[in-house]
């Protein structure tokens, strides 16, 4: 088996690279966005009258809250493996499935930017 064979090109790492960039630019913008939205769901607003309502409001608004953590969460989680894809690119390993030692496909690649494993490692890892 060829070096060809256990490597993606620079042109193709370029062309993953760039995914991923794309990638980590619209995920930062939603934490951010979720950041934000949670910082305006902490400022108390200026209508406190309603008490009897009052209460289902806090239970809405602490579940909103925690979805919005949980989303946040998975979020920054995915930021991080997309960082680390980064980092792979760099060093060489990029595209190649841990599992397996084969490269991984450009589709699922493509789909998954962030995936360190190919479909048949994945499949396997289930079983």
């Amino acid at each position: 088996m060829s070096d060809d064979n256990l490597r993606y090109s620079r042109e193709e790492l370029a062309e993953f690279e760039q995914i991923i960039q794309d990638k980590l630019t619209a995920a930062r913008k939603e934490v951010s966005f979720i950041k934000e939205t949670l910082s305006r769901r902490n400022d108390s607003g200026t209508d406190n009258t309603a008490s009897s309502s009052k209460v289902l409001e806090d239970g809405a608004d602490t579940a909103e809250k925690e979805s919005l953590n949980q989303l946040a969460s998975r979020q920054m989680k995915f930021i991080q493996q997309l960082e680390n894809a980064l980092i792979r690119i760099k060093n060489g390993t990029y595209g190649v499935c841990i599992g397996t030692g084969k490269l991984i496909p450009k589709e699922r690649l493509r789909a998954v930017p962030h995936t360190q494993h190919s479909i048949e490692a994945k499949m396997a890892r289930r079983d």
